[in-house]
């Protein structure tokens, strides 16, 4: 099954925006998440930058695959 570029597009974006959303959500109810970036320390911003790369990573593997499979 060939896919457009439209198709993947599509999958990135929604898994990347769905994936942003659970990170930080994540984040909040794990209290590593501060009101504000600036009052956040160090390693609270790279926790959550984690988790949003992780789990944006983990929606878009899984559209691709409901989508293309």
């Amino acid at each position: 099954m060939s896919a457009s570029m439209f198709e993947i597009l599509m999958a990135v974006a929604l898994g990347a925006i769905a994936g942003t959303g659970i990170g930080l959500f994540i984040g909040f109810v794990g209290k590593q998440q501060g009101s504000e970036w600036s009052a956040m320390t160090r390693k609270e911003k790279s926790i959550n930058i984690a988790l949003v790369l992780f789990f944006s990573a983990v929606c878009i593997a899984g559209l691709a695959w409901y989508m293309f499979a």
